[in-house]
């Protein structure tokens, strides 16, 4: 190595001051047996090997200019330092590296932290401390550009220097000694995260992980890109050539080789807390991306091996399990599973290693690989990955993982982020359809965003969530678009809450992004529609997509009437507009044409008109390429109320020509030639008519549709005065002569032929009809209700005993529609519905009876599976009133002991067999959502949790809601209007749900509120 003479620096500088002779500062000598100290400094205007060898040499202007640096000023202090302390030998990387000569940079910064460690002592001299003693805490007065501590300790190459040498003294400004590392450890503890013991003995143990010491350097900054890599080299232990230049590729060079030579998982735990919506490869892309890794620690890989074999996970990994021994391994398959998780290669296809995966519930391609490393809790770390033409790449964190014990699989883990990671997706967004019912665009999140055209990009899984309202009706709903990992996808979600609450709309679309983020991701089809139902409505909010090229998606944002109650089928067949067409009123599917053209330039075919009498508009079936009109929309429209004769009905005339495969016949003006299959039309004055795109057109078909489900349109009619036949020479024939196919229809105008029209099926049209099957449900459900409520009592229910008779069969209805029966088995005997006639009859004439309302059901959509704090306030049934051990926590208990892992599962494969069969049972009513809230306050009970009441605080009174469920009924009772039915009948049968749900889970919420205080869950349920 090249270290300057102390004594001939020193010698130099006075013979320069009386214009001596050139001085040699320069000795080559060998690192490890030189006695020499070394300086650690924050660069500045400094003085390299060329400036310091020629000193003498160069002119007197170019002399003074060196010497006036703070840099040589450097030079000169250490070196008299070097001398105090007895050294003949000093190295100072500015000026001892040749960096004209690469071999010679490659080959100092390779051996940098061996010249630090082999040194005597290191200088570091802090530039910008100007108090005589060490800063012991953040000053960011003194040190703003580096967090509140001297800018030495920012510096990517100063770690090694803190780490390496055997002794590191801290000058100040100017050169006061203000202490040493061995005295100072504690605080630079604090400083740096480095632990206290590298920083005493100066070397790092083998059992600190890899991410450990990554994390030491996240905060560190340098000037080049590369040095971030570089500066690592020697902590690691590691070489790599070097190749300014590369830019971010050093850092995942440098992981490589650390993966060569240590085989440490923990490289891959960057970024532990997911803080970061990056996908790509399993290397990180800066040291940064380990900050938080500093407690983890790597585990051995026979402890990994039995860590696995008892392995359970429980929402998150935990290494923490009981009856260990239970599960121990072979002794072969212990030494098998050693040699395949020893070796990791590098390979063109990835890093080739094999690792424990936990499969994905929903994705075949995504799972949890389990690392060799565990955090400060002793819980195992994984990374999720998801499996692209063979490679695996890392995904943020995902969710609905399996609770089978991980089994051992090769992967191939992509080192940089796939083909695709600089793709962007872009999504037209037609929202006109949704500004036709009142909606509005009133923000995106998490980004600000203008215009119909969305642009995503495939580095995260963050998707774009755009918000529309309606002001009116206190409505709205969000569009979520996004593109993950080579895909699109697009999903649809309505607001829930109350129309009462006045909640902000970025505080649905934070929910609902929250909630997005740990949903697994549905990759969208060619083609398709997604449906979310406005509460208190008959309507949906509804996103139709087609995707129209490799790299954009059309998606139109539309508001429509609900099929069917929201509940029962949802099934819609999706439809798509044909690429680069005319623009059409909505989602059309065009059926099988066989004819070019072009209209106003853009391509579109055609079906030829067999001798019917086509118009524009005519709607009928379609089959087997026959279209049988049975009427036409604009003939309707005043069925409806509307004038034919407004002009925003009147056709869009198009300008036609000829079509890419078109006869090469001599044309004019007036006649065009298409050609299909050797037979060709030659039409006269020809003319196209087409539906207009506009917002009336678009609520007439929606306002056709429930009568006109599944039916064609006749979306484009091409006129002419005459037409004739060609063959292939182009010889004319008569249409006369041609066959009836050719001739087409003739049209309303008296000369005018009607040969060729474009038939398609609108995407409003091709839905289901109102569920009749859902609609007899709700029926019953008011009348049973009504009886139970004494407020519609059917005719012939005078008579005592029959009243009794009909009052316990809607009992039984009503808890049969939630389930209550098979709940019995899990809280006991509900009581709501058996006491509910009785407690009006009594309470009637004194107080009102009020149900505190929650969040927890909608009042057309149901009981919600969220979590629901309602009271039944002052009523409290029978068994709610003295809810013993005896009648509520042992049936509750018995199903957590029946499903707890730790049990033995022979004793209750019976039990656990009966739960799953009364848990269908239930799944199939609306006690769904009290099942959920069940599961959900066990959940909280074994994990401590506090329940807070964080429900709306609006109480209801049962006798309003009961007044207005009669009113509405009245309403209903005489109403003609189909449309008008279906929204009272839903809006009745929502309230009578709502205040049963209300009911039910007050008396559910006393029962378990007393479980809980009767039982300790947790030690019950690790018993």
């Amino acid at each position: 190595m090249r270290l300057l003479d102390v004594d001939a620096v020193l010698s130099r500088e006075k013979v320069i001051l009386r214009d001596g002779p050139p001085t040699k500062v320069w000795g080559e000598l060998d690192d490890k047996t030189a006695k020499y100290v070394i300086l650690s400094h924050r660069w500045g205007n400094e003085v390299n090997y060329d400036e310091m060898t020629r000193l003498m040499s160069i002119d007197e202007n170019h002399r003074n200019d060196v010497k006036q640096r703070g840099g040589y000023e450097k030079i000169l202090k250490s070196c008299k330092q070097a001398q105090q302390d007895g050294y003949k030998w000093i190295w100072i990387d500015t000026c001892c590296i040749d960096k004209r000569s690469s071999s010679e940079l490659s080959e100092a910064i390779n051996s940098m932290y061996r010249w630090y460690h082999n040194s005597q002592k290191c200088y570091a001299y802090l530039h910008d401390v100007e108090d005589s003693i060490f800063p012991s805490r953040q000053d960011f007065s003194k040190f703003h550009k580096a967090g509140g501590w001297p800018e030495w300790f920012s510096r990517g190459w100063t770690l090694q220097e803190l780490i390496a040498p055997r002794q590191v003294e801290f000058f100040n400004k100017d050169w006061v000694s203000i202490g040493d590392r061995k005295r100072l450890t504690k605080t630079l503890e604090k400083i740096t995260r480095v632990p206290l013991e590298v920083l005493e003995e100066g070397w790092i143990p083998k059992r600190l992980c890899v991410a450990e010491l990554m994390s030491w350097a996240a905060d560190r900054t340098t000037t080049r890109v590369e040095d971030r890599a570089y500066s690592l080299l020697g902590l690691f232990g590691v070489n790599l050539p070097i190749l300014y230049g590369e830019g971010e590729k050093a850092f995942q060079r440098l992981q490589l080789e650390i993966l060569r030579v240590s085989g440490d998982h923990s490289i891959f735990a960057w970024n532990p807390k997911g803080q970061f919506s990056q996908l790509g490869g399993v290397l990180a892309g800066s040291p940064s991306d380990f900050r938080g890794c500093l407690s983890l620690e790597k585990v051995e890989v026979d402890q990994f091996i039995q860590e696995i074999t008892n392995y359970r996970q429980n929402g998150r990994a935990t290494a923490r399990s009981r009856g260990s021994s239970k599960f121990a391994c072979s002794r072969s398959r212990h030494r098998s599973r050693r040699l395949q998780l020893s070796p990791i290669l590098v390979t063109n296809m990835g890093i080739q290693v094999c690792l424990p995966v936990i499969p994905h519930r929903d994705s075949e391609s995504v799972f949890r690989a389990i690392l060799a490393c565990r955090d400060y809790y002793g819980n195992l770390i994984s990374i999720d990955l998801k499996t692209f033409d063979l490679s695996s790449y890392k995904i943020p964190a995902a969710w609905r993982f399996r609770t089978s014990r991980p089994e051992f699989k090769p992967l191939y883990l992509a080192c940089s982020s796939p083909d695709f990671h600089k793709e962007c997706h872009d999504f037209k967004v037609d929202e006109r359809h949704a500004s036709y019912h009142g909606f509005t665009r009133c923000g995106t999140f998490p980004h600000e965003l203008t215009g119909d055209t969305v642009t995503i990009s495939s580095l995260s899984k963050d998707p774009v969530i755009i918000v529309y309202t309606n002001d009116d009706t206190r409505s709205r709903f969000a569009v979520v678009l996004g593109y993950y990992l080579g895909g699109a996808f697009v999903h649809v979600a309505c607001d829930e809450c109350s129309v009462d609450q006045e909640v902000p709309w970025t505080d649905f679309s934070k929910r609902l992004y929250d909630m997005l983020w740990v949903a697994p991701v549905e990759h969208c089809a060619n083609s398709g529609v997604k449906c979310a139902h406005l509460p208190r409505s008959i309507w949906d909010a509804r996103v139709v997509w087609h995707v129209t090229g490799n790299m954009q998606t059309s998606v139109v944002v539309d508001v429509e009437q609900c099929p069917g109650c929201c509940i029962g089928p949802r099934e819609c067949t999706t439809t798509s507009n044909d690429r680069d067409t005319i623009d059409t009123p909505g989602f059309m599917q065009t059926v099988h044409n066989v004819r070019g053209l072009k209209l106003d330039g853009k391509d579109v075919w055609f079906c030829e008109c067999s001798g019917e009498r086509i118009a524009l508009g005519d709607y009928g079936d379609y089959s087997n390429g026959s279209f049988r009109p049975c009427g036409n929309i604009f003939e309707d429209m005043r069925g409806l109320g509307i004038d034919p004769a407004d002009s925003a009905y009147h056709p869009v005339v198009s300008r036609v020509s000829s079509g890419a495969d078109a006869l090469h016949h001599k044309q004019d003006q007036h006649i065009i030639a298409v050609g299909h299959r050797g037979h060709h039309l030659i039409l006269h004055s020809p003319k196209a008519l087409s539906l207009p795109n506009n917002q009336q057109l678009v609520l007439l078909l929606k306002a056709l549709s429930m009568r006109l489900a599944n039916k064609h349109l006749v979306t484009i009619i091409i006129q002419c005065s005459n037409l004739n036949c060609v063959d292939e020479e182009g010889n004319r024939k008569e249409a006369g002569g041609a066959s009836a196919s050719l001739t087409g229809s003739d049209s309303m105008e008296p000369g005018v032929l009607v040969p060729l029209c474009t038939i398609a099926s609108p995407q409003v049209w091709r839905r289901e009809p109102a569920c009749a099957r859902i609609r007899e449900q709700f029926r019953s459900i008011r009348e049973h209700f009504y009886t139970l409520v004494n407020l519609c009592r059917p005719s012939g229910a005078e008579n005592g005993r029959e009243s009794t008779r009909m009052n316990r069969g809607a009992v039984k209805f009503l808890s049969n529609i939630f389930g209550l029966e098979s709940l019995n088995n899990y809280v006991g005997n509900i009581t709501f519905f058996k006491e509910l006639h009785s407690m009006l009859e009594t309470r009637m004439q004194r107080e009102s009876i009020c149900i505190r309302k929650t969040d927890a059901a909608g009042s057309r959509d149901g009981p919600s599976a969220r979590r629901a704090t309602s009271t039944w306030s002052p009523f409290r049934s029978r068994a709610a009133l003295n809810p013993g051990k005896e009648t509520v926590v042992p049936p509750l208990l018995e199903k957590c002991r029946a499903f707890n892992p730790l049990v033995g599962s022979h004793r209750y494969l019976v039990a656990r067999q009966q739960v799953r069969c009364e848990i269908k049972s239930i799944s199939q009513t609306l006690g769904v959502g009290l099942l959920e809230y069940i599961h959900t306050t066990i959940r909280d009970a074994c994990e401590d949790e506090i329940i807070q009441d964080t429900a709306h605080a609006r109480r209801v009174d049962i006798h309003s809601t009961l007044q207005e469920i009669k009113t509405l009924q009245t309403i209903l009772d005489t109403t003609d209007d189909e449309d008008e039915q279906r929204a009272l009948e839903e809006d009745v049968t929502g309230k009578v749900l709502w205040i049963s749900w209300c009911g039910i889970l007050s008396e559910l919420e006393q029962l378990l509120a007393e479980a809980r205080r009767s039982f300790c869950f947790y030690d019950y349920c690790l018993r």
